[in-house]
């Protein structure tokens, strides 16, 4: 005869059982409360002005006295060439990083995991991953002295090869993939660290067999490392479908200049001008939840795909 777990609770109506579980876990809820207080206040009751996407706003005449415009703001992000203008920097600045973001991490860390000497390979990755903690207001401070073109350092190594100086926060062409190299050489190493993880995963029995069977170090990443991180692969590629519209606010913002608005604009920085310095609230409220309805429809999307394909959950 089976006899019950002396931990187990007896046969209980469930509405007893889930109160009796509060009652036990109280400390932890208590621990998560602020959290939840914090997303309520600061997440979920500002929704409501979301309702300013749909009228001509005007703060003197609050919510309820603003005329009423229907999707006139949203007709304006498509009629203005800087609304489809500064859609299109977005996806081009955020396809970019996430394609880099991906090989680039991916790369590094399948050239420190051949390194076998450990106290060097400890010592690379404490380097590379310090840049990912510097806020962007450092780094932007940092990349304007490095990349300026009056005794910038960048400039005066390019000017060894008796190259001319390149405005590379100035020229719209330059801004771009300065951004961009930035934002991978920023946070290359702490995304090394999901594949790092993944490499450690792969079963030693398998490079053991490839060595009997002749197989050099070339071949062994080709046949057995690359699919070992093929799955891992997928579930980051597919979730960074929800992020296609996020090209980086902090770091555009600490960079970008009037000069480059017309390559380097986003829809973060587009909103803020319009919203805040412009005061066209309705306007920039349209823009924002255009956004987050896209957002919300690629993040969907993107776990649906990760789930099919990789078998990843959230739970």
């Amino acid at each position: 005869m089976v006899q019950p777990k002396a931990n187990s609770l007896p046969h209980v109506p469930q509405k007893k059982k889930q109160k009796w579980n509060m009652k036990r876990n109280w400390p932890l809820h208590a621990l998560v409360m602020p959290a939840i207080i914090f997303a309520i206040i600061f997440n979920y009751i500002p929704l409501g002005g979301i309702i300013m996407a749909f009228q001509d706003f005007k703060p003197w005449h609050g919510f309820s006295n603003s005329e009423w415009v229907g999707l006139e703001n949203f007709r304006r992000i498509f009629e203005f060439q800087e609304g489809r203008q500064v859609i299109w920097n977005t996806l081009v600045i955020s396809t970019f990083k996430i394609i880099f973001q991906l090989i680039v991490p991916i790369m590094f860390a399948l050239l420190l995991n051949e390194v076998r000497i450990m106290a060097y390979k400890r010592s690379i990755q404490t380097l590379v991953y310090l840049p990912h903690f510097l806020s962007w207001v450092i780094l932007g401070g940092i990349l304007l002295d490095l990349l300026s073109v009056d005794g910038g350092l960048v400039n005066q190594f390019l000017g060894v090869f008796n190259i001319q100086p390149i405005f590379f926060l100035g020229d719209s062409d330059w801004f771009r993939v300065t951004v961009i190299v930035s934002d991978v050489w920023k946070d290359f190493g702490f995304s090394a660290i999901i594949f790092l993880a993944a490499l450690a995963g792969i079963n030693p029995s398998l490079y053991e067999a490839a060595i009997v069977d002749g197989a050099n170090r070339l071949q062994q990443v080709l046949y057995i490392t690359l699919p070992g991180l093929l799955p891992i692969t997928i579930v980051v590629a597919t979730l960074a479908l929800g992020n296609i519209l996020n090209a980086g606010f902090d770091q555009i913002f600490n960079l970008y200049n009037p000069l480059v608005y017309d390559k380097g604009d986003i829809i973060d920085t587009y909103v803020y001008r319009q919203g805040i310095l412009g005061q066209n609230f309705s306007y920039a409220t349209a823009v924002g939840v255009f956004k987050s309805v896209i957002a919300f429809i690629l993040i969907v999307t993107g776990y649906r795909l990760a789930y099919k394909y990789a078998n990843y959950r959230i739970f």
